[in-house]
């Protein structure tokens, strides 16, 4: 695996280390009076699991795919295709939805399916008086069901990690490190919860809620991050830089 592929993942990952699973609602197991730690780590274990799961799983299929172009003598149309995919995804970011480019207006979601009402229901989960570890695990299995079809830095990973060519268990071991990674974030907000108790609940909680109104409209910068990370990957294996 090049430098640039391990740069991009280390830079997927951290996008990821964003997202309602493993940060917006870690963050309200946070802001409880008397953080259950056990609680929060079996929230975060749950995520980092299941997305290490499905990583796995996805890489190893693709493998598969990988390995029959192999066969066939050429790996360079799948280089090709995610350096297509990185220049899209990137000229998505930078201009916004493409709809737009040709003078559409996109339709509003219909009321009751956006992800602000979605994420009310896991928080009221996670802190009402029946949140035992069963249903925390329960909304962590959830959130990262909800999440891992659209979480397009987790899926741009599995394709560089793919592509890298990788033996499977180094495949598996580096998913196993990216999904580490993903929820380092959180663990480190834990530590300072820890450390500095009540001194950093309210920069805790405007953290919270920075990210409650700025997730919903983060997909662009999302799609313009993960685009620029697949291109360069791509160009570098190419010898196009």
């Amino acid at each position: 695996m090049t430098l640039a592929g391990v740069a991009a993942l280390v830079g997927l990952a951290l996008v990821d280390s964003t997202s309602i699973g493993t940060l917006v609602l870690p963050l309200v197991l946070l802001l409880a009076p008397r953080p259950d730690v056990r609680r929060y780590l079996v929230f975060l274990a749950t995520v980092g699991g299941f997305y290490a799961l499905v990583g796995i799983g996805l890489v190893l299929g693709a493998s598969a795919v990988a390995d029959l172009a192999r066969d066939a003598g050429d790996l360079a149309p799948l280089r090709w295709a995610q350096l297509v995919l990185g220049v899209v995804l990137l000229a998505v970011g930078v201009l916004g939805d493409p709809r737009r480019w040709f003078g559409r207006r996109p339709e509003p979601a219909p009321e009751g399916t956006d992800a602000t009402s979605r994420t009310a229901t896991w928080r009221a989960r996670l802190t009402g008086p029946g949140a035992s570890y069963r249903m925390v695990v329960g909304v962590g299995l959830g959130a990262a069901l909800v999440e891992v079809a659209s979480m397009l830095p987790f899926l741009a990973a599995v394709g560089i990690i793919t592509a890298a060519d990788l033996a499977p268990a180094a495949s598996a071991l580096v998913v196993l490190a990216y999904a580490v990674v993903m929820v380092m974030p959180a663990l480190l907000l834990l530590l300072l919860r820890l450390a500095l108790g009540d001194r950093v609940e309210a920069p805790l909680a405007r953290l919270s809620g920075w990210l409650d109104r700025t997730t919903a409209g983060a997909t662009y910068w999302i799609f313009a991050i993960v685009g620029l990370l697949l291109a360069g990957d791509a160009a570098q294996a190419l010898d196009l830089t």
